[in-house]
């Protein structure tokens, strides 16, 4: 499982029959900072470069923090048992906290 900026979608018109439906984004994942020897620095969340294409179970928008779980794992909701995927949106971030520090707020 890992964080990721929701930064766009996707529409296809022509796609397995299973998949009508349902939404597609493109993921962006975010990692926390590398901070120093003493971790000092770890408080922000960077972009890794990479993106994926997901399904939105829970109604995501773009520019929002969201959990995404991949691989095998990504079909084991209720809403993607049966399809051919292997990235799904699973939580909506409020905050992100480490070692007592606010990371993220959603509504900062």
């Amino acid at each position: 499982m890992f964080i990721a900026r929701v930064t766009g979608s996707i529409v296809a018109t022509h796609k397995a029959a299973s998949m009508t439906g349902h939404k597609l984004l493109v993921v962006e994942p975010y990692r926390l900072a590398a901070g120093d020897a003493n971790g000092v620095g770890r408080d922000a969340l960077v972009s890794t470069g990479r993106t994926f294409i997901a399904v939105d179970a829970l109604g995501a928008g773009e520019g929002e923090f969201v959990l995404v779980t991949q691989g095998s794992s990504a079909r084991l909701t209720p809403e993607t048992k049966t399809l051919p995927i292997d990235a799904v949106v699973i939580g909506l971030v409020d905050t992100v906290t480490v070692d007592g520090n606010d990371v993220f707020s959603r509504n900062a």
